[in-house]
């Protein structure tokens, strides 16, 4: 049995994290999903209240390792 996690540039930030491929949270910029780390979605969703919108939600693994038969 074994898992894996992906890694890449947070869209917003730029730092390298982790995250489980299917489940992270993320933005199409030119038709590419790019994904955003737990701590810039934590600024975003923040934004978005302080403007009366609904903060994003998202699955409570986004950020961990995904099991290789779910890739």
């Amino acid at each position: 049995m074994a898992y894996a996690m992906a890694y890449s540039p947070c869209l917003r930030c730029g730092i390298v994290f982790g995250y489980n491929p299917n489940k992270v949270p993320s933005f199409r910029v030119e038709g590419k999903r790019e994904p955003v780390c737990s701590t810039c979605i934590d600024v975003i969703n923040l934004m978005r209240l302080q403007k009366g919108l609904d903060a994003f939600v998202w699955d409570d693994d986004a950020y961990e390792p995904i099991h290789e038969s779910e890739l």
